[in-house]
């Protein structure tokens, strides 16, 4: 192992323990003067001191390395790429030196960009009188609901947390231990969630009442109503997602609280968020669903039977599994329609999905609406270098009868190729022949392939050429 400098990082894992340097050094088996060396880059990483490190916290080794940086650096770079406050190029080698040396800094200044993104757009909106006639009953909120942007608020709350809530998710596993001991039993994990909503006075009755709702819990009656087009599995869900706010209030409101939502509807939003994290924790237990993960090799499909559960649910649970000293693979998980909008995406890896324009058409969670319910796969790789995984698959929702619309999507679960061999997806590719990854990116406007055919803009970061005699395979 070559010489390797980590003060920053193991400054940053001492303070997110809350553990002041000796105490680091006395679990580590250290000396304070030690360990105060290593946060001040006097001395470096060693072999035996990494091993400690991960055993003692559960980290990957990969914390200590740039690699792990990827997902901070890629918002980092779409801050500099944005003109109006950076006009000036700059390399990639000072962003890295940025995000290795100052970590802190660095995610300060991505969410100083992010505020102040959100301001601009409010502020544009305000100025154009054209959106909005005049409604002097509601003030200003008229101007405030379409951009305060609950949604991309409560993203940014699970994102900043590797999509993993530890309290949260272990109150749910210690309950579930107690209510329903075999969670692949769907009528009895039913049945279960059930007879505990009873012990809180809770009732459970069919039909909602109203058309569209597949759920509705009266508080006032105590009684949650539920759809009969819902089938067991998404009765227990949705049950259990209520039964988040009678079993565990205390643990749901601290970590909304901790989210620090500018409104009250991102705030609502995020409370439904998490309930809903907890129900999935309550159906799949994280220690029974990681050992099964792994005895499986992440098989989508095979989860997703053992545990009576829809294929989106069990793609969004893998990507929940960062419990420390029992980490599943790190996986970035998303869910699109056909016209490219994405309305879920959850990374616990590097994975970098930029807010200027769209994704990449060459990304293979798309070409899955042309082999409707058929698993995909792609070995991806970024312009950075970085190869990945990918796994994709349409579902569908909400069709129940002939003509009915429903929803389709295409559901999407990555990770990096390091990671790949175990999964059972990675068989019969071959991981190590990197010409095969077929390249994307994670938009045009900030893609940096200059041949690329698909491409739909010109790129933000360099200056737009064009020669009216001459054509090229890129429009740009």
């Amino acid at each position: 192992m070559s010489k390797t400098y980590v003060g920053s990082r193991l400054r940053q894992l001492r303070r997110e323990r809350d553990l002041s340097q000796a105490s680091l050094a006395a679990t580590l088996g250290l000396s304070a003067s030690y360990v105060n060396q290593i946060e001040h880059d006097v001395r470096p990483l060693t072999v035996p001191v990494l091993l400690r490190i991960t055993e003692a916290f559960g980290v990957d080794a990969t914390f200590f390395s740039r690699d792990d940086d990827s997902r901070l650096l890629a918002e980092v770079q779409d801050v500099v790429l944005d003109r109006e406050i950076c006009p000036d190029p700059v390399e990639l080698q000072e962003l890295s030196e940025l995000v290795y040396n100052h970590p802190s800094l660095a995610r300060a200044m991505v969410d100083m960009h992010r505020r102040y993104r959100n301001v601009r757009d409010k502020l544009s909106l305000a100025t154009d009188a054209r959106h909005f006639p005049p409604q002097p009953e509601i003030g200003l909120r008229a101007v405030d609901n379409p951009l305060g942007m609950p949604h991309e608020e409560v993203r940014d709350f699970f994102y900043s947390r590797q999509n993993y809530l530890d309290e949260l998710d272990t109150s749910a596993e210690i309950l579930s231990v107690k209510v329903n001991p075999d969670p692949t039993d769907p009528s009895e994990t039913e049945a279960s969630i059930t007879r505990r909503l009873s012990r809180h006075g809770i009732s459970v009755r069919k039909g909602t009442g109203q058309k569209g709702t597949l759920h509705r819990f009266d508080p006032e009656k105590g009684v949650i109503f539920l759809s009969p087009r819902l089938t067991s599995g998404q009765r227990s869900f949705r049950m259990a997602a209520e039964l988040a706010h009678l079993e565990a209030p205390d643990l749901v409101s601290e970590a909304v609280d901790g989210g620090h939502f500018t409104s009250e509807e991102s705030r609502i939003l995020a409370i439904r968020g998490v309930g809903s994290y907890y129900a999935a924790a309550l159906l799949m237990p994280y220690q029974r669903f990681h050992a099964e993960a792994e005895h499986s090799r992440y098989d989508i499909e095979y989860l997703s039977q053992l545990f009576s559960t829809g294929y989106e649910t069990i793609c969004h649970r893998l990507s929940t599994l960062q419990r420390p000293q029992m980490r599943g693979i790190p996986f970035t998980f998303v869910r699109v329609d056909r016209a490219g909008n994405m309305s879920k995406r959850q990374s616990a890896t590097g994975f970098h999905f930029t807010h200027s324009g769209g994704t990449c058409p060459l990304w293979n969670v798309y070409e899955t609406f042309t082999n409707p319910g058929t698993i995909m796969r792609q070995l991806a790789q970024m312009p950075d270098g970085r190869t990945y995984l990918w796994i994709a698959r349409t579902v569908h929702h909400h069709r129940s009868r002939f003509a009915e619309p429903g929803k389709l999507f295409a559901i999407g679960l990555g990770c990096e190729a390091r990671h790949a061999e175990r999964t059972v997806y990675a068989e019969g590719l071959d991981l190590r022949n990197l010409n095969a990854a077929t390249p994307i990116g994670a938009g045009c406007r900030v893609c940096s392939r200059t041949d690329c055919a698909q491409r739909a803009f010109p790129p933000v970061h360099r200056p737009l050429k064009i020669d009216a005699h001459t054509s090229t395979v890129a429009p740009y």
